[in-house]
């Protein structure tokens, strides 16, 4: 069960919460998609993914050899408006705009050709 203060603890970070900005925007995304968006290396974004898995913010899934992730299913309402709240407030901040750009830019990037 998801607590307040180990979600709060879990979203501090600044890049986890740049990630959880962009998943409440686009839903779901790709590893390689959140990588462009926030401009740092594949290991940081997986090790962030990884903590918030761990902690059922988020799923995971895998399609080929690409895992996307989203918001967990079973978040709780209040974290959820928590994050949705959050997400408002820092639209129009840097770097969640560049970040939300760049996304929006690489929309298709980890989908199969053909």
């Amino acid at each position: 069960m998801l607590v307040p203060d180990a979600f709060t603890h879990s979203i501090a970070d600044s890049t986890r919460l740049r990630i959880l900005v962009l998943l409440i925007q686009r839903e779901e995304l790709c590893v390689c998609q959140l990588t462009d968006a926030i401009d740092v290396p594949q290991p940081k974004i997986s090790r962030h993914l990884s903590i918030l898995r761990k902690k059922n913010i988020l799923l995971d899934r895998r399609e080929g050899l690409w895992v996307f992730y989203r918001l967990h299913p079973d978040l709780p309402v209040w974290a959820y408006k928590t994050l949705q709240a959050l997400s408002l407030g820092c639209l129009n901040l840097q770097p969640y705009q560049d970040d939300l750009v760049r996304v929006n830019k690489k929309a298709e990037a980890c989908l199969p050709k053909g």
